[in-house]
């Protein structure tokens, strides 16, 4: 069995990231890029299906684990009878290859350690042909090779590649694992220890590029750097998660795969980056997504690839048994061909903060929104899949509706602040056509609340969106109804469940953990409405939830204490930073920005948010 997924930290270098275990081994690792067939699955399924271990070979009485600070590097002690060693894992920030380094360095006693190399390329079902040259061991199958590098003797055994060796106080035994595809020659090997000195340097210059001064900043920086970790370098997408399948339930079917790139977190994602000052991060980003979006507005898409690629065909491995036999093990993601209306409101949303914030203007932009709103003023009444991927029957959801609404209110102030040109008159009619249906079809006045989708008699926590895009002021009765409405039905232990999955709108198997974004939402709604003590307290209670070294997934199950979902998930770590940016404004600052129909932690200039 793999460890609970809240026992595995993420190491990376901006084109992939590997998950390493608490127990020294690592089971999950993509190359070479996030979206690629894995070399290491362990995590969907056992040590044959690929692994790296690296660990003493006796018992272990005790494990300590830390990431060095500002930096990705992975630092794993162990405690054993014949004393301690210390295991660090990082991947160099290259643009030209990649390469996983591993060094053990003794710190007390003298350890007896053994290392299991499980090589198995395409997520675990082809064994590669492995042989020596010049003292480096090949793995060679199709298209990939792996090569390790290392002075520690190594022997087959039983399909994988071991090392048996001690390691005294004071000593460092180091294993490089590199990349590159088959066709292409041996590069030579790196220096590990270089390396380690390089990519520590690397880190640090960019956490240091860090404004955010404000409360939690510890759990702030942490979240950037995942963050980081999650970007891929040459084209500037952010995955919204390393993994593929972890399940959202226990044994259940709710697996999909997260290697890929959401439309609707450009804006929480872009806001984060430009409150903290990485701007040039947060324009890579604008350029992914514009040339993502780019095309007919008809065949807008809500998940791309890293690159920008569209067809993400879904398919199953039939010979992973899953995450604790979560089955079936999926690649690809069959949500790309939904229809979702909430991702028109999340484009224009995400354009009109980078035009707020003062980032430089693209020329073409506004062509592309003009577009946009063209297609969804003749599409905007039908139904959809809603924001939450909805396997079953399309449905008026509210959330998608309030999304609607948003994209005119954005190019309404677009004409308003900005002076572009377009049908403004129109645009505000639109615009609230689509309010007026919302509030009398999406509210049920006899609960003070608003619902999952017209007529329906269940709530949904996308519905916290509504006061934190301005489509209603905090201090509306509505707002605060559906608030405390959401926390009396929603919530589970103090975290919150996205909608009630046993109503069967989903037309899955009932049963999934607390959507952990959703309860960073609940937060900000709350000290929106001015329960600020209450919204601090649900902030805290949600850093406690992050594991020993400050990651989070995407669920959390309040029964078990386990972590659920893919790990860790960018839209979690995003809400975290968007949270604690909240929390530390005055309330002045927040009453400002929402008479201003903005969100009210937006990066705007100064002149907009000054009290």
């Amino acid at each position: 069995m793999p460890l609970p997924i809240q026992d595995y930290a993420l190491i990376g270098d901006c084109h992939t990231a590997a998950l390493v275990g608490r127990d020294g081994s690592i089971d999950w690792l993509c190359l070479p890029r996030f979206d690629a067939g894995a070399c290491f699955a362990a995590l969907l399924g056992s040590p044959d299906h690929g692994r790296w271990l690296l660990a003493p070979a006796a018992e272990v009485r005790a494990v300590r684990r830390r990431y060095r600070d500002g930096t990705l590097i992975l630092e794993t002690e162990f405690d054993t009878d014949d004393g301690a060693v210390r295991v660090i894992d990082c991947m160099p920030l290259s643009k030209e290859r990649c390469d996983l380094v591993r060094i053990v360095e003794g710190l007390r006693g003298r350890v007896h350690m053994r290392m299991e190399l499980v090589i198995r390329f395409d997520y675990g079902a082809i064994v590669p042909w492995v042989r020596r040259t010049d003292g480096t061991l090949l793995a060679t199958a199709g298209p990939d090779t792996l090569e390790l590098h290392t002075t520690v003797p190594t022997h087959g055994e039983q399909m994988k590649t071991v090392a048996e060796f001690e390691v005294g106080a004071g000593e460092r035994m180091a294993f490089v694992l590199s990349y590159r595809p088959s066709h292409e020659a041996q590069q030579p090997p790196i220096d590990p220890e270089q390396a380690l000195q390089q990519t520590q340097d690397d880190w640090l210059t960019w956490s240091q590029r860090c404004t955010y001064q404000g409360r939690w900043r510890a759990a702030v920086l942490r979240s950037l750097i995942t963050l980081k970790a999650l970007t891929y370098q040459p084209t500037g997408g952010i995955v919204a998660a390393p993994t593929s399948s972890l399940p959202e339930q226990r044994a259940g079917v709710r697996n999909w795969d997260y290697r890929y790139c959401w439309l609707r977190d450009a804006t929480f994602t872009l806001n984060a980056l430009l409150l903290t000052g990485y701007t040039e991060e947060a324009l890579a980003w604008r350029e992914w997504l514009l040339r993502a979006v780019a095309g007919s507005p008809a065949d807008l898409q809500i998940l791309y690839s890293v690159t920008g690629v569209r067809r993400l065909d879904e398919i199953e491995l039939d010979w992973l048994p899953g995450y604790g036999h979560a089955a079936p093990v999926r690649v690809g993601n069959a949500a790309a061909k939904q229809f979702q209306l909430d991702v028109y409101g999340e484009v224009m949303d995400t354009l009109h903060l980078v035009r707020a914030a003062g980032l430089p203007p693209e020329p073409h932009v506004w062509e592309i929104q003009r577009a946009l709103l063209d297609f969804l003023d003749t599409h905007w009444q039908g139904p959809d899949e809603g924001i939450w991927e909805m396997r079953g029957p399309q449905r008026q959801f509210t959330h998608s509706k309030v999304m609607a609404w948003l994209a005119f209110d954005r190019a309404v102030k677009a004409v308003e602040r900005f002076g572009l040109d377009g049908p403004v008159n129109t645009w505000r009619v639109t615009r609230d056509t689509i309010h007026a249906q919302v509030c009398e079809l999406g509210f049920d006045a006899r609960r003070n609340s608003f619902v999952q989708y017209y007529g329906a008699a269940d709530l949904d926590a996308s519905l916290l969106m509504i006061p934190l895009v301005g489509f209603l002021p905090p201090d509306d009765a509505r707002v605060r109804g559906t608030v405390e409405a959401i926390q009396r039905e929603l919530m589970v232990d103090g975290l919150v469940m996205r909608y009630a999955t046993a109503s069967g709108v989903d037309r899955l198997p009932p049963g999934e953990g607390a959507f952990l974004p959703c309860t960073f939402w609940l937060a900000d709604s709350l000290a929106l409405i001015d329960r600020r003590d209450e919204a601090e307290a649900l902030f805290e209670r949600l850093l406690a939830l992050c594991n020993d070294v400050g990651l989070l997934s995407e669920e959390f199950d309040p029964r078990s204490g386990d972590m659920l979902g893919n790990f860790p998930l960018a839209l979690t770590h995003v809400a975290l930073i968007n949270t604690a940016w909240l929390l530390s404004l005055p309330q002045r600052q927040i009453e400002k920005s929402c008479e201003q129909g903005e969100r009210p932690a937006a990066a705007v200039p100064p002149a907009v948010q000054s009290p």
